[in-house]
């Protein structure tokens, strides 16, 4: 019997088995990401940085994710989404590189932010050019077939990143007595992480016939279909209330991501809870992510079973009274690490559990002529709606102390509840 990686490509090879560059391919596109919105937030406040400005400058860093829908079609349509893929991971490499550079320097916040910066665009392209690449070097049962694979290699970058390279710097800053040594260490290791991913994919990514640059394309019909692939999103049945869903929905979770991480790391004089990075890689970066992996498997199973409508109110139950925990934990300080695991790992599940409303809800949104583009356009909402209450969330907490700022995110559970209650879902739409 002939699968698909028997075929030949359009070079005449052999095409390489999936399994080859699925799995690396989608780590290569998690550890980026997970940097620059997790490690960031944890290497600058072991830096000494204010949790104010640490919100704010990295709240800044979701903007390439929010703008991506803008230049998604230029990756389309110019050179092949091999290039950009490996080329992006290289870029990436340059870009680590830069930030382990710059820790020791007198401006090590200022120019390793830029280079964030660097790394945070060319992750967003990345991902565009890794997805589109996964849909034409697949045919769509392959597609259905490794999508969980991708999944599940893109969770193991996230647990790779927020736990294990953070647990290694800590013990780097442990064995070395230097902090911002410990960071240039552990920044230079994803360097090479991404120059390796950039050095494997170049030579063993397939070489699909589809996967080529379009000829005949101008800028007056790239802009053409541009603003004809936006017109037809707005004027989509419910769009405004299908906007404010996706701007919302995840308003708490918005306030608490930049959060969560300074509170573990915070003295308890502060109101935190005085962990040291090692320990925040275990709690947020392990045990949190299997918690937030679990519940994202189990809602995917249930959506599957009944439908989106059935578990809708179910899965937004799960994304926001878990919150709870923050404000036991801020009022209690405990030094328990069992409990602090405990109380972590339940909010993760939940939010892992309710979120699946939220990408369900985007790919029915999107779906029709022009899927492709629309999901991306409904990402860059999504993005943005954790970018804005971000940026504010570190000035949020200053002013109020830890303790109100998570009864305010708790109150913006409201919000994610008043959203949900106006959209409109069909009740066929997720079941077999």
């Amino acid at each position: 019997m002939q699968t698909n990686y028997d075929k030949t490509d359009m070079e005449g090879k052999k095409k390489r088995n999936p399994w080859a560059w699925i799995p690396t391919l989608y780590v290569a596109e998690g550890l980026p990401y997970v940097a620059v919105m997790t490690i960031s937030v944890i290497m600058y406040k072991r830096l000494g940085i204010s949790n104010t400005d640490i919100a704010l400058y990295t709240g800044w860093l979701y903007l390439p994710w929010v703008i991506k829908p803008f230049w998604s079609p230029f990756v389309d349509l110019v050179k092949t989404k091999r290039w950009w893929t490996v080329s992006m991971q290289l870029l990436m490499a340059l870009g680590f590189a830069a930030i382990a550079l710059t820790l020791p320097t007198g401006l090590a916040f200022q120019l390793s932010l830029a280079a964030f910066w660097l790394v945070a665009f060319t992750s967003a392209t990345h991902d565009i050019a890794a997805d589109g690449y996964y849909m034409h070097a697949l045919d769509s049962h392959e597609q259905s077939l490794y999508v969980g694979i991708r999944s599940t290699f893109y969770r193991i970058a996230t647990v790779a990143g927020q736990g294990l390279l953070v647990i290694l710097a800590g013990l780097l800053e442990d064995g070395t007595g230097n902090i911002p040594l410990a960071w240039t260490i552990t920044m230079g290791i994803l360097s090479a992480l991404m120059l390796a991913a950039s050095l494997y994919h170049n030579y063993i990514l397939p070489r699909p016939a589809s996967d080529k640059t379009v000829e005949g394309v101008t800028w007056r019909n790239m802009a053409g279909e541009f603003l004809n692939t936006f017109r037809t999103f707005f004027v989509k049945p419910g769009a405004v209330i299908a906007i404010l869903f996706m701007l919302l929905y995840r308003l708490p979770e918005a306030l608490l991501v930049k959060m969560v991480s300074p509170f573990l790391l915070d003295p308890v004089d502060k109101g935190g809870l005085e962990l040291t990075t090692t320990q925040v890689g275990v709690v947020y970066g392990t045990v949190g992510i299997i918690g937030l992996t679990i519940g994202g498997i189990l809602g995917g199973i249930a959506a599957a079973h009944g439908g989106l409508k059935r578990w809708l109110w179910p899965m937004v139950a799960a994304i926001t009274l878990p919150d709870l925990v923050y404000v036991y934990l801020s009022m209690a300080q405990p030094d328990s690490l069992l409990l602090i695991n405990t109380c972590v790992f339940i909010e993760q599940f939940g939010y892992g559990f309710g979120f699946t409303a939220y990408m369900l809800y985007l790919i029915y949104f999107a779906d029709g002529p022009h899927k492709t583009a629309h999901y991306a356009i409904a990402t860059g909402f999504m993005a943005l709606g954790m970018m804005l209450p971000g940026m504010a969330a570190g000035w949020l907490q200053e002013t109020l102390g830890y303790v109100s700022f998570f009864i305010l995110a708790m109150v913006c559970c409201a919000v994610t509840c008043l959203v949900t209650a106006f959209i409109k879902v069909d009740p066929k739409f997720g079941k077999k």
